[in-house]
C-alpha cells in the first residue's frame, strides 16, 4: 500500500475512527438541518452494511474451519463452545434483569394513560407480531438446519453458516493428513474474503454518514422529545451496562475495559453510525487475534455470539415490555414480571437471521404471556432507530469481551501481551485485514493458568 498518498492511509487505517466520527456528526447535522434530504441517504448505508453482510457468511465459514483445524483434539473445540455459551448466557440474563429493576424503578411509562383501543398495527409492526404469534420456543432450534448447504451462505445465517462449517470441519479434521489440502485452500479462501473486507471499510465513513442522516432525517428531533425520558434512560442504562457489567468482566480477566473500548473505538463508531454491529464481525475476529486470543477461540465464539449474544436486545425486551404495560396502567407484579424473563431467556436465543428479532421476540413473548397488549409495540415503534443504535453497542461490547474472556478461561491467552496491545490503542494495518497464513500469524502462546492480576 506504499503507493497511496499517506493522508489516505492515516484516513482510513490508524485514523478511521476519526474520519468515521466526523462522518456521524455531518450526518446528523445534515438530518437536522435538511430532514427530507437527510432521509434520502438510506441507500448510502444499506450499500455499505449489505457488502459487509454478503461477506460475512464466507468469513465465518473460513475462520470456524481453520480454527478447528488448528484446535488439536476436538473435545478442545466442545469446551470452549460450551464455555462460551456459559459466558452469553450469563451475560445476556444480567441484561434481562438490569432493564426490568430499571424499569421497576424510574418508571418512564406512568402517566401517559395509552388505550389499546386508540392504536392499530401498522403493516411493518403486524409483520413482527404475526411472526411472534407463530413463533415457539423450540424454533431457533429448527433454524440451525438450513434448507441446503448452500442456503446458509445465500440468506446469510449466522446460525446455521456456523453449523455447516463446524460439520465441515470436524469430517475434514477426521480425515487427518488427507484433509490438509482442502485446510489449506480454505484458509488460502479466506485471506481473499479479508482482503475484499479491507476494500470495503474504505467507505465505512460514508456507510456512517448515510446511517445517521437517514435516522435524524427520518425521525427527526419531534420523535425524539415524544419519547426524550425513555430513549435517554435506556442509553444510560447501556452505558452503564457496557461500563459497569461488561468492565466487571474485563477486570476479572486482568484488563481494563476503557482500554479495550479505545483499541475497539472503529468498530464502535462504526455500530454507532450504521445501527448495525454485524457489520464489524471482520475486523472484530482481526483485532481479537492481535490482542493474543488465540484464532481457534475466536474462530468459534465470534460466530457463536453474533447467533446467542443478546446483551442489547435483552436489555431492550426488559425496558420495552414494562414500558408498554406502564403506559397502559397495568402493573406486573414480581411474578409476572418473572414470567416475562423466563420466556425471554428461551425466545431471546438464536435470534440471528430474524428480521427485526428484538419486535419479534416482544411480540412473541407479549402474546405468549396476554398481560400485556401486544398493540403496545406501536408506542415504540417510531424511536425504535434510536434503540437499536444502543441495542447494537450493548451488544458488541459483550462481543468484544467473549474470545478475551473464554481464552483466559482456557489460559491460552498471553495477557501480557495483550495489555501491550492494548496501550498502543491503535491498529497499525488496515482494518479488518488479517493474515490466515500460520507462517504469518504470531505463534499462539503457550496455555498458562495464572491467576488473573490486577492491571
Amino acid at each position: 500500500m506504499s503507493s497511496e498518498p499517506s493522508f489516505l492511509k492515516k484516513a482510513f487505517t490508524t485514523h478511521l475512527f476519526v474520519t468515521v466520527l466526523v462522518a456521524i456528526v455531518l450526518g446528523a447535522v445534515l438530518g437536522l438541518v435538511a430532514p427530507g434530504v437527510g432521509a434520502s441517504m438510506q441507500p448510502l448505508g444499506n450499500v455499505f452494511i449489505q457488502l459487509i453482510q454478503m461477506l460475512i457468511a464466507p468469513i465465518v465459514f473460513c475462520t470456524i474451519v481453520t480454527g478447528i483445524a488448528s484446535a488439536g483434539e476436538l473435545a478442545t473445540v466442545g469446551k470452549t463452545g460450551l464455555r462460551a455459551l456459559v459466558y452469553f448466557e450469563v451475560l445476556t440474563t444480567i441484561a434481562l434483569i438490569m432493564g426490568l429493576v430499571v424499569m421497576d424503578v424510574v418508571r418512564p411509562g406512568d402517566g401517559i394513560g395509552a388505550d389499546p383501543a386508540t392504536l392499530q398495527l401498522s403493516d411493518t409492526a403486524a409483520s413482527y407480531v404475526s411472526t411472534g404469534e407463530n413463533a415457539h420456543w423450540y424454533d431457533f432450534l429448527l433454524r440451525i438446519v438450513p434448507d441446503t448447504i448452500v442456503s446458509a451462505f445465500v440468506d446469510g445465517n449466522v446460525l446455521q453458516v456456523l453449523f455447516v462449517a463446524i460439520l465441515f470441519a470436524v469430517v475434514v479434521r477426521l480425515l487427518g493428513s488427507r484433509g490438509e489440502p482442502v485446510i489449506a485452500a480454505v484458509g488460502r479462501l479466506g485471506e481473499i474474503f479479508f482482503g475484499m473486507v479491507r476494500i470495503v471499510m474504505y467507505i465505512a465513513p460514508i456507510g456512517a454518514f448515510g446511517g445517521m442522516a437517514y435516522a435524524v432525517g427520518r425521525f427527526g428531533v419531534d420523535t425524539l422529545l415524544s419519547l426524550g425520558s425513555f430513549i435517554g434512560l435506556f442509553w444510560l442504562t447501556g452505558i452503564v451496562f457496557m461500563v459497569v457489567v461488561v468492565g466487571i468482566v474485563a477486570r476479572i480477566c486482568g484488563l481494563r475495559i476503557l482500554r479495550i473500548y479505545r483499541y475497539f473505538k472503529d468498530e464502535l463508531l462504526i455500530t454507532l453510525g450504521t445501527s448495525n454491529y454485524e457489520v464489524v464481525m471482520p475486523q472484530l475476529m482481526a483485532k481479537l487475534e492481535r490482542l493474543g486470543a488465540p484464532r481457534r477461540t475466536v474462530s468459534l465464539v465470534v460466530p457463536a455470539g453474533y447467533a446467542f449474544n443478546g446483551d442489547g436486545v435483552c436489555l431492550y425486551l426488559g425496558f420495552a415490555s414494562l414500558f408498554i404495560a406502564q403506559a397502559f396502567g397495568i402493573d406486573l407484579s414480581l411474578g409476572e414480571q418473572i414470567g416475562l424473563l423466563a420466556v425471554y431467556l428461551l425466545t431471546s436465543k438464536g435470534s440471528a437471521g430474524v428480521a427485526g428479532a428484538g419486535f419479534v421476540i416482544l411480540a412473541a413473548t407479549l402474546s405468549a404471556v396476554g398481560t400485556v397488549p401486544v398493540v403496545g409495540i406501536m408506542l415504540i415503534l417510531g424511536v425504535d432507530r434510536f434503540l437499536s443504535t444502543m441495542r447494537g453497542l450493548v451488544s458488541l461490547s459483550g462481543q468484544i469481551m467473549g474470545s478475551l474472556v473464554v481464552s483466559r478461561w482456557e489460559g491460552t491467552l498471553d495477557l501480557e501481551h495483550t495489555r501491550r496491545e492494548l496501550s498502543r490503542g491503535h491498529v497499525d494495518d488496515a482494518p479488518a485485514l488479517t493474515e490466515l497464513d500460520p507462517a504469518v500469524v504470531r505463534a499462539e502462546p503457550a496455555p498458562t493458568h495464572a491467576r488473573p492480576t490486577e492491571v
